[in-house]
């Protein structure tokens, strides 16, 4: 019997924006979604209080990672404050499905050596899974998003070649938002502060 498929709401870039946030969790409500992810640049440079609380007043699950715009301990904050799982260097598995990540950007907060570390260390926890999918905040180089004239990852597009994952989610250039495209059957998508909805 196929196992039930997961209906998640993927989202970047909030920078601090609490009408969005709230928009963001109605939409999750609406959409009935099992999970939401954000990738990244959720506070910085407005931190608002009570930012991620519309998702825990819809009593959704939430997976979050830090931008290069959030500092790593106020994303382990906020995870804590609000019950969701930050997954940089981390993952968790669900209905069949692995989910691993890596935050932060090149030049800003973390090295390429760092981000693929990070991503080989999710990636371990994961295990034998129907899907997997990788969430970073940064782009893969050698993707669409670099139309914006900033560089991607060689580390993200290593991780892609070598842990297979079927999606790769990310935001980072607010100016690729909805850019979808494939490296091998890995499908990359710029999920951007509007969301994404996906059925994995």
């Amino acid at each position: 019997m196929a196992e039930k498929k997961i209906k998640i709401l993927a989202a970047g870039d909030i920078h601090g924006d609490s009408s969005l946030t709230r928009k963001l969790a109605e939409q999750a409500e609406k959409e009935n979604v099992d999970l939401v992810i954000l990738a990244g640049d959720i506070t910085s440079p407005i931190e608002v209080k009570n930012l991620l609380k519309p998702f825990k007043d819809k009593n959704k699950k939430v997976l979050i990672l830090p931008g290069n715009h959030d500092s790593f301990a106020t994303v382990d904050f906020l995870a804590e404050l609000y019950g969701m799982k930050n997954i940089h260097g981390y993952a968790i598995k669900s209905g069949g499905i692995g989910i691993f990540g890596a935050g932060g950007a090149i030049g800003f907060d973390t090295t390429e050596k760092e981000i693929f570390s990070t991503l080989e260390k999710g990636n371990k926890y994961i295990g034998d899974v129907r899907k997997k999918i990788m969430v970073t905040h940064m782009h893969s180089a050698g993707t669409h998003s670099e139309f914006s004239g900033i560089k991607g990852s060689k580390s993200i597009k290593k991780a892609i070649e070598k842990f297979h994952p079927d999606f790769l989610l990310h935001s980072h250039i607010h100016e690729a938002e909805g850019i979808e495209q494939k490296i091998g059957n890995t499908t990359i998508i710029n999920v951007g502060r509007r969301g994404k909805i996906l059925e994995i």
